[in-house]
């Protein structure tokens, strides 16, 4: 599942790094090359909730293989393809395969893993995004620009090759939903107590932390710091690698003490960006806890609303990905605006009342949300 979700990520972002590359390829603009980003954030957006809705009364393990078949037929085709129109296609086909597969791995890791473990199974489950974002796309980038893009895309195609091989001889297999529970409307499941709060979070968390990663370039320099974007997404994806195993530590047994910090930790980085980002070692060290607090939060946010939302966990993960993708959308759009009214100086003051706001969420949302202990059983309770 973590080999999945290098796969997905880099598949997600690798044209972001290969536009002009791409736009000769196809004989386009690089404006219409940067669709291809576009059109796969849609597919997930559009995707995630229908087909997991006619996707969760069916076995997991086959539904689970059908998608990663879908990125080796989706990167292969955009690997080889010469039209524009097709390869749109086939990334729109792709971000459906990835709205599936994040509504799924949640629920799915949950019903193969021990019940007192199941936090710590998702943390390794998710390792994928964090490494994908800190080594596999800059390894992409750098790969695409010497040896051609099309190689990049055909090497994502043969490590979904892997990964689907790897799935289809040794994961074990989970019953769907029950024929009750795959019935119930997405509405009923959105109301689920703590269900609300915690996509609240999602939203809050992440508009933060995609405003401030999508335009990390541009707020370096208009605000003089010393690191170098390069660097300074290494260090942040490093951190964010060891954020996953602290969250895997303690997810299972605290989970409500575990956001409150992450979210408190990242809070207070955006103040130290806001007051001392031009001094080296205090903009590094505020990098290293954002990356800390980022490469949990998935982990932490899909289990605060699997559990509220139990036994209906697919669409539950399915809201959370989802928010987490209207998140990124907000995110650059809020940056473009910010950039061209109060400039990226009002980065770090927009990101802590963002911040702050998902603090309050989870501080108050006693009841029901983000309530520690022991994880629930995965979908076919």
């Amino acid at each position: 599942m973590a080999l999945t979700g290098f796969v997905v990520i880099m598949t997600e972002t690798l044209p972001a790094g290969l536009l002009p590359e791409i736009a000769a390829g196809l004989r386009v603009s690089e404006g219409a090359a940067g669709q291809l980003v576009s059109v796969y954030a849609a597919g997930t957006v559009v995707a995630a909730l229908p087909v997991i809705a006619l996707t969760r009364g069916l076995r997991r393990k086959p539904v689970y293989l059908a998608a990663v078949a879908g990125f080796v037929i989706t990167n292969t085709v955009t690997a080889v393809s010469d039209a524009y129109v097709l390869t749109l296609v086939a990334r729109a086909v792709g971000g459906m395969c990835s709205g599936l597969l994040w509504g799924l791995i949640p629920g799915y890791t949950r019903g193969i893993a021990p019940p007192s473990r199941a936090g710590r199974a998702l943390a390794v489950a998710m390792a994928g995004v964090p490494a994908a974002l800190s080594v596999g796309t800059p390894l992409g980038t750098f790969g695409g620009t010497l040896l051609g893009w099309r190689w990049t895309f055909a090497a994502l195609s043969v490590l979904a090759v892997v990964a689907l091989g790897w799935m289809a001889s040794s994961a074990p297999d989970v019953p769907g939903a029950s024929r009750a529970t795959a019935r119930t409307p997405v509405l009923r499941v959105l109301g689920t107590p703590g269900v609300r709060p915690g996509l609240a979070v999602v939203l809050g968390w992440m508009l933060a932390h995609n405003l401030l990663y999508t335009y990390l370039a541009p707020y370096l320099a208009a605000v003089g710091g010393p690191g170098r974007v390069e660097v300074v997404l290494l260090v942040f994806g490093l951190a964010a690698l060891a954020g996953i195993w602290v969250t895997g530590q303690l997810v299972d047994r605290a989970l409500r003490r575990l956001t409150l910090c992450s979210l408190a930790a990242f809070a207070g980085a955006t103040v130290v960006l806001g007051v001392a980002s031009r001094v080296t070692p205090v903009l590094y060290a505020a990098v290293v806890v954002w990356g800390l607090t980022f490469g949990g939060a998935s982990t932490q946010l899909n289990t605060a609303v699997l559990n509220a939302a139990t036994p209906h966990v697919d669409t539950a993960a399915a809201l959370v990905s989802t928010a987490w993708n209207l998140a990124i959308f907000g995110g650059s759009a809020l940056g473009a605006i910010l950039l061209g009214t109060a400039g990226a100086g009002a980065f770090p003051w927009t990101l802590l009342a963002l911040v702050t706001t998902a603090l309050v969420i989870t501080f108050v949302s006693r009841k029901h949300a983000f309530t520690p202990g022991v994880q629930r059983p995965g979908p076919t309770s």
